[in-house]
């Protein structure tokens, strides 16, 4: 008897859902992933074997990289509000742009004398700006105690908070830049902030 030719079905599969599964899984990762801040204090943070991730808002943080001073707050809003307060305090009067352009500045190391230059200076420019750094010395015009200061005033009456406080700073830095930084916190009466370093193997026993 001849054989029976079974016919053959098509192995084609449709990818259609796969596919739009797979963009949006792509948009979503897109959309909530946050850029790499270019730090330009350049600190090479110390290792440690404790892994407390820091937080992503409600928080301030204070480096120190090459003797000099950087600051940054998580919120744009209370950046704007930590502006104003300083230009008033200073006598320096910023334009919405400059405020507008300061609000989405992460990071930032300049004195007061120099910051409107920084933020009038072009975007695709900035990386070539020296920034010297926020002037932090024991007088009464310690810059970075007033931006501390303000920065906390702006997050309690927007958001009715405490900032959280951080130190970032190169495992190279000397003791009395990092005192520093503490004597502002202990005027202020803050006496809990955290070390931001990077993560090492813990030694086996």
């Amino acid at each position: 008897m001849p054989r029976v030719k079974v016919a053959r079905k098509s192995t084609a599969i449709d990818m259609t859902a796969m596919c739009d599964v797979a963009f949006l899984l792509l948009t979503f990762f897109i959309l909530t992933a946050k850029p790499k801040i270019d730090d330009p204090s350049h600190a090479v943070v110390p290792p440690s074997t404790q892994m407390i991730p820091v937080a992503d808002a409600n928080m301030m943080t204070v480096s120190v990289g090459q003797h000099k001073f950087f600051y940054s707050v998580t919120e744009q809003d209370v950046r704007s509000e930590a502006l104003k307060a300083m230009g008033l305090k200073y006598g320096v009067t910023f334009t919405p742009e400059e405020t507008q352009r300061f609000s989405l500045t992460q990071v930032f190391g300049v004195p007061m004398k120099q910051l409107k230059s920084f933020l009038d200076t072009d975007p695709d420019q900035l990386k070539n700006f020296k920034q010297e750094g926020i002037q932090a010395d024991t007088t009464n015009n310690n810059e970075l105690f007033n931006w501390i200061y303000t920065s906390r005033q702006a997050e309690k009456a927007l958001h009715d908070k405490d900032l959280q406080m951080s130190i970032k700073a190169d495992s190279k830095e000397e003791y009395p830049e990092i005192n520093t930084v503490i004597s502002c916190l202990e005027k202020q009466k803050l006496f809990k902030f955290d070390l931001i370093t990077s993560l090492k193997t813990a030694p086996k026993k």
